[in-house]
């Protein structure tokens, strides 16, 4: 027996409407325009007709190779080797940054006097579910990137300086945590993502779209 549309879970529903426009506009069934369009109402849509009504001309039904590749592209990089137990990065009157493909170690430690710190998580291959940072920010500016796929858990306080999280995360249990930890004085420490999940939806499917047609 089939359950009724308007009793089906509205974000598996939402999830499935997405996963169908991607599929068809990689496949060139719809033009980039339509399928941001209705990339938007699907994410923004709260009504359960509303989202099948965004994909009742489309035919292509995505498969189990486009199930494998969204789960490489959209879940967190696990590494099966263990990574350093710690790593120290020293900001001093100077500027650092930490980004693309790295392995991330269980403990960083950050000092920043008069600098500027960037450690970007976008990219980065974890071999532990949870991860501490230890911040001291001292008249400087610690910028903290993560994917939306990940929990994030803020302890900073501050002393005349500012700490916010600027990440709601969207992961479950088992994605990982990363905790935050230390003190701000004269300083700043704001944890963001780089890429907003309607921009890693665009970003997938005109790589699914490359492919198809290369």
């Amino acid at each position: 027996m089939t359950v009724k549309l308007e009793d089906r879970p509205i974000e598996t529903l939402r999830q499935e409407t997405i996963d169908q426009l991607i599929y068809n506009y990689s496949h060139g069934v719809i033009s980039n325009e339509a399928f941001e369009r209705r990339l938007d109402k699907a994410m923004a849509s709260q009504q359960h007709q509303e989202l099948a009504d965004l994909v009742s001309d489309l035919q292509l039904q995505t498969d189990s190779q486009f199930t494998q590749q969204k789960e490489q592209k959209f879940n967190p990089r696990y590494s099966s080797s263990s990574s350093e137990e710690s790593d120290n990065i020293v900001t001093i009157f100077a500027s650092t940054i930490r980004s693309g493909m790295w392995q991330v170690p269980k403990t960083i430690n950050i000092l920043n006097v008069f600098g500027s710190a960037k450690i970007d998580f976008t990219d980065a291959v974890f071999s532990t579910q949870t991860i501490t940072l230890k911040v001291k920010c001292i008249f400087g500016s610690d910028k903290i990137y993560v994917p939306e796929n990940v929990n994030v858990v803020s302890k900073t306080f501050s002393i005349f300086g500012s700490s916010e999280n600027k990440a709601p995360s969207i992961a479950d249990r088992q994605a990982p945590t990363i905790i935050i930890e230390g003190f701000v004085l004269f300083g700043e420490v704001q944890v963001s993502i780089k890429r907003t999940i309607k921009e890693k939806f665009v970003a997938f499917a005109n790589e699914l779209k490359t492919m198809f047609n290369s």
